[in-house]
C-alpha cells in the first residue's frame, strides 16, 4: 500500500477565475455585450470567455451576495452586503455596505468613492470597471 501525497497547485500559477459565472440568470438576461450599446451608465464584467456590460438604472443598486441585492454575485469572497452603487446627476457614487473584504476602487480601499469612467471597482475576488458612454 503507499501513501498517497496531497496534489499542491503548481507555484507561481493561480486558479482560472471567471466573473460572469458569479452572475444570477437574471442579471445575465439584463446584461448586453459590448457591440451595439446605448448610450449610458454601465458595470462592466470580464469573464474568461466573454465581456457583459449591466446597465444601471436611477435606483441605488445593491451589490452582494445575499439575494436581496439586486446585482447577485454568487462568489464567497463577495460579502452579503457588500456595497451600494448610488446614481447621480454628476456620475455614481460606490458606498462601501461594511463588508468584510472591502471596496477596492483603482487598487485603493474605500468607504466612499464617487467613480469617473473607466475607474475600477473590486468586491472581493469580483472585479468590475464602471463605463459612461
Amino acid at each position: 500500500m503507499t501513501a498517497q501525497t496531497p496534489t499542491r497547485p503548481a507555484e507561481g500559477l493561480t486558479e482560472r477565475f471567471d466573473p460572469t459565472a458569479c452572475l444570477d440568470e437574471q442579471m445575465r438576461l439584463k446584461a448586453r455585450p459590448p457591440a451595439d450599446l446605448e448610450p449610458g451608465r454601465y458595470l462592466e464584467v470580464q469573464g474568461l470567455e466573454q465581456t457583459l456590460l449591466i446597465p444601471l438604472g436611477e435606483q441605488p443598486m445593491h451589490i452582494g451576495r445575499g439575494l436581496a441585492a439586486e446585482l447577485h454575485l454568487d462568489e464567497n469572497s463577495v460579502s452579503r452586503r457588500h456595497a451600494i452603487l448610488v446614481p447621480g446627476a454628476e456620475g455614481a457614487q460606490i458606498l462601501d455596505d461594511r463588508s468584510a473584504n472591502g471596496t477596492i476602487v483603482n487598487g485603493r480601499r474605500v468607504q466612499q468613492a464617487q467613480l469617473s469612467n473607466g475607474d475600477v471597482i473590486a468586491l472581493g475576488r469580483v472585479t468590475l470597471r464602471y463605463l459612461e458612454l
